[in-house]
Formats: structure tokens, C-alpha cells, sequence
């Protein structure tokens, strides 16, 4: 599975963004997909994870309530949807792929076939 990850740009605070995963390749059932962040200086964070079957969805509680992840089955897509976007979101977006035995990880050590990450500025 490869993956390629879009949707970034420049917004303001309170504004929303919709990044996309879109993967190509076989998946199988128990496919899980991660978005995780990486700012400039700081180590790459886990953000929210969703999980194919059964479905299930994870989120850091730094995004909690303000983000939701989804899919899209019929174009192999993962979405994650951010609102009331704060500068301290700033940070390059990458999704890839949970190659763990659980249902998801917030570790990226777990996670592989890593797309090529969008770049997601929120200006104050």
C-alpha cells in the first residue's frame, strides 16, 4: 500500500482544514491508518487513528473535539477533518499505515508505508 497525504495550506486561527490519505494498493480488514504531525524542532506526534474492522476511531487530546477522522471505502481515502485550528497546529501532516497487531498505536514505530506529508500553517 502507498500512501499520499494532501489537503495542507495556509489558514487562520478558528479556520478548518480537510487533509486527505489516499492509498493505493490491496488493503485488508484489519487496516488502520494514523495521521501523525512533526513541527519544526519537535518530534512527530500521534494525531488521530481509524481503524477498518471493526471500525474504530482514536484521537490525541490535543485534537479531540476539534478534529474527526473517516474514510471513504469507495476511493481508498482517509480524511481528517480540522476545526478551530490554533497556531500550535502548525506542523507537517503524515499519514501511514498501522503495520502493528492491535487495533492502533499512538507510536510511529508501529506505522509504515509513511506518505510524502502536507504541510498544515495556522497563522494567529
Amino acid at each position: 500500500v502507498q500512501l499520499q497525504a494532501s489537503g495542507g495550506g495556509l489558514v487562520q486561527a478558528g479556520g478548518s482544514l480537510r487533509l486527505s490519505c489516499a492509498a493505493s494498493g490491496r488493503t485488508s480488514s484489519s487496516y488502520a491508518v494514523g495521521w501523525f504531525r512533526q513541527a519544526p524542532g519537535k518530534e512527530r506526534e500521534f494525531v488521530a487513528a481509524i481503524r477498518w474492522s471493526p471500525s474504530r476511531t482514536y484521537y490525541a487530546d490535543s485534537v479531540k473535539g476539534r478534529s474527526t477522522i473517516s474514510r471513504d471505502n469507495a476511493k481508498n481515502t482517509v480524511y481528517l477533518q480540522m476545526n478551530s485550528l490554533k497556531p500550535e497546529d502548525t506542523a507537517v501532516y503524515y499519514c501511514a499505515e498501522y503495520g502493528g497487531t492491535y487495533y492502533y498505536s499512538p507510536v510511529s514505530t508501529e506505522y509504515k508505508n509513511w506518505g510524502q506529508g502536507t504541510l498544515v500553517t495556522v497563522s494567529s
